[in-house]
């Protein structure tokens, strides 16, 4: 059983490391704000989810004295992180970040979509 465990656990850190990478790779070199915002958001999120399950679960082997500060982190994790993606993306809408003037260096297409109640645009 132990094997076992032990084997889980190193699962979770690499699959974990992966998707912090992962997230972090995207975060750097995704073009436009909207595409950049799902890195830290949906791939760190899982990461840093898996890292935590797997230190819960280093605890819960080894027998030491359980922490529920790992579950509460995890918890406000999951809770927060797409609740600030969307609050920042409403805002980015709002803000028109089509017409922002482009970073220096990026040829990227940086078009944000009309918005979907076709409402002219309040500083023209």
């Amino acid at each position: 059983m132990s094997a076992f465990v032990e084997i889980l656990l190193v699962f979770l850190l690499a699959a974990g490391s992966a998707f912090v990478l992962v997230g972090a790779y995207g975060l750097v070199k995704l073009s436009e704000f909207f595409k950049r915002l799902h890195g830290p958001t949906k791939a760190s999120t899982l990461g840093v989810g898996c890292l935590l399950v797997a230190s819960v679960g280093y605890h819960a082997y080894i027998g030491s004295d359980p922490q529920p500060r790992e579950l509460l982190i995890t918890a406000f994790l999951f809770i927060t992180a797409p609740i600030s993606a969307h609050l920042m993306a409403k805002a980015a809408l709002s803000l028109r970040m089509d017409e922002m003037p482009q970073l220096p260096g990026g040829s990227e297409d940086t078009h944000v979509p009309e918005r979907p109640d076709h409402a002219p645009d309040e500083r023209a």
